[in-house]
C-alpha cells in the first residue's frame, strides 16, 4: 500500500466529504503534518499540500499523525485485498482478532500453513510494513478509539487494547501516532457509564434488512431484539458477557454497547462485531457488479449486508440443527440446545440469560433431550470432538471428513461464520425457488467474487 496517484477522484470525494469513499483513502496534509478521513469536518486544504494513501499505516509511515478531529482510527477498514490473496486477507484477520498480542509471527505464519519468511513478505509487498509492526498499530488506532469514546482509564485502555503494561502502551502510541494517550484523552469530554464505541460503515446500509433477519431467527436466551437494536451474548477466550447494536444513519455508523467479564478481550470482541455485521463490505463495488447482473429481474436492495454468527462452531451446530426441517423448527432445535447445555450469565436488567455451549460442554452430554435422528446428534458430537481434537478446527474445508456435514454445511458456515464473500450455496432450496421467478438464470460467474452477496439478494425476493 503507498500513495495514490490517481488523484482527481479522491480530490472530488474530500471536497464533497462523500461518506461513500469514507476508509477507502486517507488525506495527509503536508503543512500540518496530520492525516485525515475523507469526511473529515475541517476546512478543506489546498489540493497542492496534501498526499492521498490507500491505507491509515501507509500515511503514518509517510511520518504523519492522525487527526483529533475526524479520528482516522474510526473509519472503515478497507476491503480491497478481499478475494485476491487468501493467506494475506486471513493473516490480517487473526492480526485483528489478537494473534500476535498472544503469539509469534512464527505461531501465526503455522495457522495460516506458509512461513514466517512469506509471511512478512506478503505484509511488505502489500502494506509496506512488517506484520508486528501492523498489530501495534492497529492496537494504537483501537487504544485512541477507546481514549475518545469510552470512560475507561487510561490504564484500563491499555490493556484493553491488548498492552502488557501501560509504560510499553505509552511508547506505542508516542512512537506510532506522535501522540501521548494525555494528548488524546484531553480533547473529549468523556460521559462515565456504559462502554460504548462507534461503528462507522461506508453508506448505504440496508440495517432494517438486517435487523428483521437476526429477529427472525432470535434464539431465546442468546439473543433479544427490538425494533432498533440486537443483541445477544458472547465468549471469547475466557472472556464473557454481551452486547447491544444499533443504528445511527444520520452519522453512517453502528452504535455499539459492550460488556465485558475481562476487558483485555474487548479489542478481537469488537473486530468479531465489525465482521459479523459487515461493517466493512465495499458494498458500492458490490452494488454496482451484481445490479448490473440482475437489471430489471429483482427487487434490488442496496446497501445489503450479510448478518454473520459469532463463530463457526456455533454456526456449524445451527446449519446441522437446520437440516431438512423449516426455519421455525430449527429454531426450536436450537432454542433447545442453548436451554439445556448453557452456562448463565447475567446481563443488566433482564436477568439470567444463556451463553451458546462450548464444544467441551457438548461432548459431556448425551444430547437425549433432542427429539431427532440419533444420527444428527452424532454428527453434533463429532463436530465438537473435532473442534477439541484438531489443531485448526476454524479450517471449515477439512469438516468435509465429519461424517454428517456435507458442502451446503460447509458453505453456508462460510457465508455466515467465516464471513467469505463468494460462496454460491449451489443446490440450496431457496436459490432454486427465487431463480425460477427470474426472467433469465444470472450469469453466476460475473458475480464473483460476491456470490455470497448474491445468495442473499436472492433469498430477499423469497
Amino acid at each position: 500500500m503507498a500513495i495514490i496517484q490517481d488523484r482527481k477522484k479522491c480530490e472530488r470525494a474530500r471536497k464533497a466529504r462523500d461518506a461513500r469513499f469514507d476508509g477507502v483513502f486517507f488525506i495527509a496534509v503536508k503543512t500540518t503534518n496530520i492525516y485525515c478521513r475523507p469526511i473529515c469536518p475541517a476546512g478543506p486544504p489546498l489540493e497542492k499540500n496534501v498526499e492521498y494513501h490507500d491505507s491509515a499505516i501507509s500515511a503514518a509511515s509517510a511520518g504523519y499523525r492522525p487527526c483529533l478531529r475526524c479520528r482516522p482510527d474510526s473509519a472503515p477498514l478497507s476491503s480491497a485485498w478481499r478475494g485476491t490473496q487468501t493467506s494475506f486477507h486471513r493473516g490480517l484477520e487473526l492480526i485483528h482478532q489478537g494473534a500476535l498480542q498472544t503469539g509469534s509471527i512464527q505461531d501465526l505464519a503455522e495457522r495460516l500453513g506458509i512461513s514466517d519468511r512469506y509471511l512478512r513478505e506478503l505484509f511488505e509487498k502489500n502494506l509496506g510494513t512488517s506484520p508486528k509492526k501492523y498489530a501495534i498499530y492497529q492496537q494504537c488506532l483501537f487504544a485512541k478509539q477507546l481514549l475518545h469514546e469510552s470512560a475507561l482509564s487510561i490504564t484500563q485502555v491499555a490493556y484493553s487494547a491488548g498492552f502488557n503494561s501501560v509504560r510499553r502502551f505509552n511508547e506505542a502510541m508516542q512512537q506510532q501516532l506522535s501522540l501521548s494517550p494525555r494528548q488524546i484523552r484531553k480533547s473529549d469530554k468523556i460521559v462515565a457509564g456504559k462502554l460504548k464505541l462507534k461503528l462507522y460503515y461506508r453508506p448505504p446500509y440496508a440495517w432494517q434488512h438486517c435487523l428483521d433477519f437476526l429477529q427472525h431467527r432470535v434464539i431465546a436466551g442468546l439473543e433479544w431484539s427490538d425494533t432498533m437494536s440486537y443483541s445477544r451474548t458472547i465468549r471469547h477466550a475466557d472472556a464473557k458477557g454481551y452486547f447491544t447494536l444499533q443504528n445511527n444513519a444520520k452519522h453512517n455508523h453502528l452504535e455499539l454497547m459492550v460488556h465485558l467479564d475481562d476487558y483485555t478481550s474487548l479489542n478481537p470482541v469488537t473486530q468479531r462485531i465489525r465482521a459479523i455485521f459487515d461493517v466493512d463490505a465495499p458494498v458500492a463495488e458490490i452494488d454496482t457488479q451484481l445490479a448490473r447482473q440482475l437489471a430489471g429481474q429483482i427487487d434490488y436492495l442496496p446497501g445489503l449486508r450479510i448478518p454473520g454468527i459469532w463463530d463457526s462452531f456455533e454456526a456449524g451446530v445451527r446449519a446441522i440443527l437446520g437440516q431438512q426441517v423449516s426455519v421455525r423448527q430449527a429454531i426450536s432445535l436450537v432454542t433447545k440446545f442453548v436451554e439445556e447445555l448453557g452456562d448463565e450469565i447475567h446481563v443488566d436488567g433482564l436477568g439470567v440469560k444463556k451463553l451458546f455451549p462450548a464444544p467441551e460442554t457438548v461432548v459431556e452430554y448425551s444430547l437425549d433431550f433432542f427429539r431427532m435422528p440419533q444420527s444428527r446428534k452424532d454428527t453434533i458430537r463429532r463436530l465438537a470432538e473435532h473442534y477439541l481434537s484438531d489443531e485448526n478446527p476454524d479450517d471449515i474445508d477439512r469438516w468435509i471428513d465429519i461424517k454428517g456435514i456435507g458442502p451446503w454445511t460447509i458453505n453456508y458456515v462460510k457465508i455466515r461464520a467465516s464471513k467469505d464473500p463468494d460462496v454460491w450455496l449451489a443446490g440450496d432450496a431457496g436459490i432454486n425457488n427465487a431463480i425460477k421467478k427470474l426472467s433469465a438464470e444470472p450469469n453466476i460467474e460475473q458475480t464473483k467474487p460476491w456470490r455470497s452477496y448474491l445468495t442473499f439478494q436472492l433469498w430477499n425476493q423469497l
